[in-house]
């Protein structure tokens, strides 16, 4: 039997307490345990002592029977002294994944060939512009002779 130091959850909505158990790890998480061994209190302030209340002693037994401890049971142990944390360090966790990157590349080249489009499109719209007032110069000049003669 896999034995592991785990919290269930227990309070109400919006007011979370925890029972620090022991249980067998296929058992569900609010359901049947072999031992409590504390508690956990998330709602009180960080430094109250009875934030953790925890039995060292018991703890200490379980780990060395082969218990294993969750994540957040861990911190809890390493700062009672039970047992200590394997500091986890992930350098990749905040990097996007491969498709991610894929579709941050894709919006950029279609960004590019948008902006690149627009420019086109405002260059051409600048010589259209232009294009008539040359056209009309020489036609005034025209009207202007044939008035004149």
């Amino acid at each position: 039997m896999a034995t592991s130091i785990r919290l269930s959850r227990g309070g109400s909505k919006k007011r979370p307490y925890y029972r620090i158990v022991v249980a067998d790890s296929r058992a569900p998480r609010d359901g049947k345990f072999i031992e409590r061994i504390g508690s956990y209190n998330p709602v009180l302030p960080k430094g109250d002592e009875k934030r953790v209340v925890l039995d060292v002693e018991r703890a200490k037994h379980w780990v060395a029977a082969g218990a294993q401890a969750t994540d957040r049971v861990a911190r809890f142990l390493d700062a009672a002294g039970v047992k200590e944390r394997i500091v986890r360090n992930n350098p990749k966790k905040a990097e996007p994944g491969q498709k991610a990157k894929d579709r941050a590349e894709d919006r950029a080249t279609k960004a590019a060939e948008a902006a690149e489009a627009a420019e086109a499109a405002k260059a051409a719209a600048v010589e259209a512009a232009a294009a008539p007032a040359a056209e009309e110069a020489p036609a005034a000049e025209v009207v202007a002779e044939q008035a004149e003669g």
